[in-house]
């Protein structure tokens, strides 16, 4: 996981829509970045759903919120089709944002090791600086959560 108080590492990923978008363009807010591993499995559908719910308030705060996965754009448009997503998912299938933020990693379930992504969410503030990074985050209550850090 990056350290808080680092300088989040900018990049530019195609949406749910297949428009780019570069971190350093969201200068001037606050950026709630969080990393799940797959769309439409249970947990995060939960936690884009929880985050859709919130966004009004996100938004009030000043926030924007980014999903990231390495699902294709195209798996991202369904996502956001079938749940009325109101926030920005972004594509990174060569994982190298994924990379860069250190959250694909090496995984464990049920005995078998496999790479994947470790769920983690950071609050990178209006001058594009790292202040809070949450790892392993359980996806029901990290958008509740992160609202409250936005405080």
């Amino acid at each position: 996981m990056l350290e808080v108080g680092t300088v989040a590492p900018d990049f530019t990923l195609p949406d749910q829509n297949g428009q780019m978008h570069t971190l350093s363009d969201y200068r001037g807010q606050k950026v709630v970045l969080y990393f799940y591993p797959r769309d439409n499995t249970a947990g995060c559908t939960k936690q884009a759903c929880s985050f859709g719910e919130l966004y009004p308030q996100f938004q009030e705060k000043g926030a924007v919120v980014l999903g990231v996965s390495k699902d294709t754009v195209a798996s991202h448009k369904r996502f956001e089709e079938k749940y009325g997503l109101p926030f920005t998912l972004l594509s990174d299938t060569e994982k190298e944002v994924l990379a860069a933020y250190d959250v694909w990693k090496e995984k464990k379930l049920y005995g078998k090791v496999s790479m994947g992504v470790i769920r983690t969410t950071y609050l990178i503030n209006e001058n594009g600086v790292i202040v809070r990074a949450f790892g392993k985050v359980k996806a029901a209550d990290n958008p509740a959560q992160m609202l409250a850090e936005l405080d």
